[in-house]
């Protein structure tokens, strides 16, 4: 399936344009807001390796799924009927436990389905609650300067 981002008015043309070369029938879907950025993601990474590193008490893929479950499902499921629905009639019949280690074990996308906005809510879900455990997390500025020079 084809991802575009429109920015700028004069790409919603260019989509005109390339959806007129398709052959019909053809679907198209929408999102309000722009997807997930990379840096987005690689932060969410570098903050779960920090988390399980520091508490020692979970490998980086359980402190990601656990992350996934407890502030992304929420999130995900307040903004699209579709994705609460369909996770209640699988995923969330289970409890909590059960819920993590099929999100671990299937890589189920939670975070990857997210919009920027919805990231930083995510994001600022994860701060919230590891900071003042004492986890020192990745500050982003640092992960662009490091990202830079590397």
């Amino acid at each position: 399936m084809a991802t575009l981002i429109l920015r700028d008015p004069s790409h919603i043309d260019a989509l005109a344009k390339r959806l007129s070369e398709r052959k019909l029938p053809l679907t198209v879907s929408w999102a309000q807001g722009a997807s997930l950025s990379g840096r987005q993601q690689r932060l969410s990474f570098r903050w779960y390796q920090d988390i399980s590193r520091q508490l020692g008490d979970m490998d980086v893929e359980t402190v990601r799924a656990d992350c996934k479950v407890t502030h992304g499902v929420p999130i995900l499921s307040g903004d699209s009927d579709g994705f609460r629905d369909s996770w209640q009639r699988s995923i969330g019949r289970f409890d909590y436990e059960g819920q993590r280690e099929i999100v671990k074990r299937l890589q189920v996308p939670v975070t990857s389905l997210m919009s920027v906005k919805q990231m930083t809510a995510y994001l600022d879900a994860v701060h919230q609650r590891y900071a003042p455990q004492g986890v020192r997390l990745t500050d982003p500025e640092a992960l662009k300067y490091e990202e830079e020079f590397a």
